[in-house]
């Protein structure tokens, strides 16, 4: 009896639990994008208006200001606006810095052709023997690849249970080994640290094709 009652507990948590913790999640962004309603001059916000104050609205109203923002730089004005702030921006020593290294990882990231975050793999880390997974950044620098004297790979060994925080490290490409797994189910085994074995996933990993390369 007790074994059953137990069982159907826990049967209950994995429901309701994943199912809380999205709610919270997409509660908090809902909020957070609500706050850019303060933008507006006060006679103008919707719960003045309205007398109402509407749930999500932020959230519409950021997608639009992103929306236009990207029409406004796509053509060729906007782009003429976008150089002439950022040679502005490129003139304050901090803010130059911060914001070049901002741009040009959302430009690997979003960009169709490049290989960032695109490919897991195994490598030993933090000592031998010890095997942890890893998203391949790049290619190695060649300066660098000069001084140790071989190929090197890009790697970002993400953190668990926080995915975005983790170690940026070189590795010889013959250290690097491939595994069957998508990015979507290599942060999923991170995030759940080896709880969550995602389907499909081959018992068997070969030497990596793109870091052989």
């Amino acid at each position: 009896m007790m074994s059953s009652l137990r069982r159907y507990f826990f049967a209950g948590l994995l429901v309701w639990v994943p199912l809380g913790v999205t709610v919270l999640i997409i509660k908090f962004l809902v909020d957070l994008m609500d706050r850019s309603l303060v933008l507006l001059p006060v006679a103008y916000r919707p719960e003045i208006l309205l007398g109402f104050k509407i749930p999500g609205l932020g959230v519409v109203l950021t997608v639009m200001v992103v929306l236009a923002t990207g029409m406004v730089a796509a053509n060729l004005f906007g782009r003429q606006l976008v150089r002439i702030g950022e040679s502005l921006l490129a003139r304050i020593p901090l803010v130059r810095s911060i914001y070049s290294a901002v741009k040009q990882v959302l430009e690997t990231l979003f960009s169709s052709s490049g290989q960032s975050f695109r490919k897991v793999v195994l490598v030993e880390y933090p000592r031998r023997d010890m095997w942890t997974l890893a998203f391949v950044t790049g290619t190695g620098v060649t300066e660098v690849e000069d001084k140790v004297g071989g190929k090197l790979v890009n790697l970002f060994v993400p953190t668990t249970p926080n995915p975005t925080s983790g170690y940026f490290l070189m590795v010889p490409t013959s250290d690097v080994i491939d595994v069957d797994l998508n990015v979507d189910a290599g942060l999923k085994l991170i995030m759940s640290a080896g709880v969550v074995i995602p389907n499909g996933v081959g018992d068997k990993a070969a030497k990596s094709p793109l870091v052989e390369s």
